[in-house]
């Protein structure tokens, strides 16, 4: 049996990463979306937590399918992709996809560019425009602080695991994204030993990736990378 590993970002819910999951569900894959802890009911939970909590909500589950499963792929969407880079490291995982890992994260520049658009056309932007600005407003008010300082303190201690990934990786990134710098990429492609790596870079899509105007080449991306079918990566492996 094939398990498959999903893990959602900072703030989110197994929600991020659904449609991913929902891909493979079907094909007889073992798949588990753990809820990280405090993650079940933010803000308060958030606020008896730890960031090693984070990595044991994903760990576990990991462990558990590793003695059930005949192999393991890791999937992370932003700090979920920063954890899951680092159980690649103490695990024997079979391949791992990185989404939107938030390496560098906050990316200014398109944070006010959304922002600018929507105050530009007096709030009478697009739906998923509001809903974004509505996202960062309920995000930067709710969040405890305690949390923030434990998600930066995860972000420099696991960002150190890169270099020493040696497993297949995907590495996908969203060209618009407005919380993760799209560098962070480019740096993960740059450090982590993989002698099997891809990077792509989906122009038209934000932070939250996997619902976004290129969810249907994103599937493709990754089907391809688990299931070695479908389009042929470049030479390089690398796709801007």
């Amino acid at each position: 049996m094939i398990g498959c590993l999903l893990i959602h970002g900072f703030t989110g819910s197994p929600y991020e990463v659904e449609p991913v999951a929902a891909h493979f569900a079907g094909r007889g894959w073992r798949i588990e979306m753990p809820v990280l802890a405090g993650h079940d009911n933010p803000p308060a939970s958030m606020r008896q937590v730890t960031w090693q909590d984070w990595i044991k909500s994903a760990e576990i589950p990991l462990k558990d399918m590793l003695s059930t499963c005949d192999k393991v792929y890791l999937i992370g969407f932003s700090m979920g992709g920063m954890i899951a880079a680092h159980l690649a490291v103490k695990y024997p995982v079979a391949k791992l996809v990185l989404l939107n890992a938030s390496v560098f994260y906050i990316n200014p520049q398109q944070l006010f560019k959304d922002v600018a658009s929507l105050i530009k056309s007096n709030f009478t932007y697009a739906a998923e425009s509001r809903e974004l600005f509505r996202r960062y407003l309920s995000k930067a008010t709710a969040t405890p602080p305690r949390s923030i300082i434990h998600f930066r303190h995860l972000i420099k201690v696991l960002k150190n695991d890169f270099s020493h990934i040696t497993v297949p990786t995907l590495i996908i990134q969203g060209g618009q994204d407005n919380l993760v710098e799209p560098r962070s990429a480019q740096y993960i492609y740059d450090t982590i030993q993989s002698r099997e790596k891809e990077l792509h870079i989906l122009p038209e899509s934000k932070h939250i990736i996997c619902h976004d105007r290129d969810q249907k080449r994103l599937l493709m991306l990754i089907d391809r990378f688990l299931t070695g079918k479908g389009e042929e990566k470049g030479e390089s492996g690398h796709e801007n």
